[in-house]
């Protein structure tokens, strides 16, 4: 007993945000509409729908499929024993991708529920700011198979690993920036363009960069 009390006190943020997502999912689920949207075109118009229960519950029950996989995978990594010099990365890590998957619930639900609300701009600078998180802590990952950038150069040499991750860092907090500017000020085309853009950069700027680096070797 006194374990999962030390772990829910570890953990109460995330786990209250969880809860919060089903618990207001639950108390708005009678006033949801049959169909629900679940998806929107690059012009912000809704081109997709789901049925009410996977409307209403499908992104908490992701949030907390995730919760657990954050868990379990330092336990299944070759190096786990590098999870121990990183935990406050990978805390950040953790509670900003639970926090992106409320908001995105709360979003919808608003919508749902008839409210006129610019989903491309929330969705866009909800995952800027994810980019700017991950960028801020980037620099401080170590060598592991889960958390990172993962090319065959960095996993296969520690020392590409770091010298990539060090690289990446600003530009992914750069990238992500930009990124909000757009989702803020940009039309839903625009910003979807740039947030497509950004995302191949900030994405195969590095697996070029490790390749360099480790050939350099």
């Amino acid at each position: 007993m006194k374990k999962i009390l030390k772990f829910i006190k570890k953990d109460w943020f995330i786990i209250a945000i969880i809860a919060l997502t089903f618990i207001v999912s639950l108390y708005f689920y009678p006033s949801l509409p049959n169909k629900i949207p679940s998806h929107w075109n690059i012009k912000g118009q809704i081109d997709g729908y789901s049925g009410r229960f996977f409307g209403a519950f499908g992104i908490p029950l992701m949030n907390l499929a995730f919760y657990f996989l954050f868990i379990f995978l330092p336990y299944v990594d070759p190096k786990k024993a590098n999870y121990a010099k990183f935990p406050s990365a990978y805390k950040l890590i953790r509670y900003s991708f639970h926090m992106l998957f409320a908001g995105i619930q709360a979003t919808v639900l608003l919508v749902a529920l008839g409210y006129h609300i610019n989903v491309g701009m929330f969705v866009g600078l909800g995952t800027s700011l994810l980019f700017v998180a991950i960028g801020n802590v980037m620099g401080k990952f170590k060598h592991n198979y889960f958390v990172g950038i993962k090319t065959p150069w960095t996993l296969a040499n520690e020392e590409v690993w770091v010298k990539t991750h060090r690289m990446a860092a600003p530009l992914w907090v750069v990238g992500g920036i930009i990124s909000a500017v757009f989702a803020i000020f940009g039309g839903a085309t625009s910003s979807f363009i740039a947030l497509m853009v950004i995302v191949s950069v900030i994405s195969i700027v590095p697996i070029i960069y490790s390749y360099v680096i480790f050939k350099k070797l």
